[in-house]
């Protein structure tokens, strides 16, 4: 029942974090997000493309779905299927979304940066380390006014705040590896950033 129950959470996360939310909000705003702006499904670039409340709404959705996710195997009870050992499986489900936004098999395996959805799914497991990151973005977007430098920098504090935070290793193991994959999904973004390129919001 563990395999089975990992893979179920796994799965449920996965298609919770695929659901491509940024392709449909500018689709619905008759706006082909691949074509605009940086031509990423994400939240930013629907915020640049369609506006301020169809970016926060993308944004909102984009946390639910990795909340959600991540909450699946608490809640899971209540609706009448019990995992074996739960306390664990809310990161699989966190880090499945996560792939599952960046990756999305309903738009080719093509999809966002993570940031969004990580976010939603860490102030279900480590809140108090979410927030201390988020505090870190709003420092670094609103002095430099760079997304992509305010994400990369939240993913970077991360780690550190879970180590400070928790005494467990898993806690950490996750912030590492989702500070990894913010980082690689970034990797565009630090070229341009370097060059000089990048766009400021």
């Amino acid at each position: 029942m563990e395999i089975l129950g990992f893979i179920i959470v796994a799965a449920v996360g996965y298609l919770l974090g695929a659901i491509p939310f940024a392709v449909i909000i500018a689709k619905m705003r008759g706006v082909d997000i691949f074509k605009v702006g940086s031509g990423n499904p994400g939240a930013t670039n629907v915020k640049r493309s369609c506006g301020k409340t169809a970016g926060n709404i993308c944004f909102v959705l984009d946390a639910l779905k990795g909340f959600v996710a991540t909450m699946f195997p608490v809640f899971s009870p209540y609706l009448g299927v019990t995992f074996s050992y739960p306390e664990y499986l809310p990161y699989a489900g966190l880090v499945a979304a996560v792939v599952g936004h960046s990756f999305s098999i309903f738009i080719g395996f093509k999809g966002g940066k993570g940031v969004s959805t990580a976010i939603g799914g860490l102030f279900g497991v480590m809140w108090g380390a979410i927030l201390i990151a988020l505090i870190i973005w709003l420092v670094v977007f609103y002095s430099t006014r760079y997304v992509s430098l305010a994400s990369i920098a939240m993913a970077a504090t991360l780690p550190v705040a879970a180590a400070f935070l928790y005494n467990d290793g898993i806690r950490l193991y996750i912030a590492v590896a989702l500070c990894v994959v913010v980082i690689i999904r970034h990797r565009s973004n630090i070229v341009r950033l370097f060059k000089g390129t990048e766009n400021r919001f």
